[in-house]
């Protein structure tokens, strides 16, 4: 069953890499008591991910935390060691969070598993985005095609937070 707005994300161990290598790092700190912009892409360094989708939060970054969100995280069901070198080439590492959900638990837990086999991927993550509060999902957009990045993107999720601070400010 698909996670919903209004739920709280599963308390569950991803993983980084930093300086002393690969780490892990839990839901809870991730999302307790702050706003993120979490993105899901099917993987790291495939086109529409590495094209579209993370560069458009990248180029984005600064006016969606200026609306008061905390921090922007990826996910994918890749390996931290994979995540790391794609932040690093895409620019953006120190700038976006990189979580890899090395088993897929993560996003089996929330039901946003995907099986693209046929694309030769196996199985792997909807591409989504989401706004978290206090690990409580606020807005979510699934695209329903794996290749595109429209629902998803950051324009979409820019709407969404200007929607919510002109709604708390009438």
């Amino acid at each position: 069953m698909t996670i919903a707005i209004g739920e709280k994300l599963p308390e569950m161990t991803l993983k980084t890499v930093g300086a002393d290598g690969p780490a892990n790092v839990e839901t809870a700190d991730i999302f307790g008591g702050k706003t993120v912009v979490l993105f899901a892409v099917p993987g790291a360094f495939t086109p529409t991910c590495t094209l579209n989708h993370l560069p458009g939060y990248l180029d984005n970054r600064d006016e969606i935390l200026a609306t008061g969100v905390d921090a922007i995280a990826v996910v994918s069901v890749n390996d931290p060691f994979v995540m790391k070198a794609w932040a690093e080439q895409s620019g953006g590492m120190d700038k976006i969070d990189f979580l890899a959900d090395w088993d897929g638990a993560f996003t089996r837990a929330i039901g946003m598993d995907a099986d693209l086999s046929a694309a030769g991927l196996g199985v792997r993550t909807k591409r989504y985005s989401m706004l978290v509060e206090d690990g409580v999902i606020k807005s979510l957009n699934v695209e329903d095609n794996p290749g595109e990045a429209e629902i998803s993107g950051a324009a979409r999720m820019l709407e969404q937070l200007d929607e919510a601070g002109s709604a708390t400010a009438a």
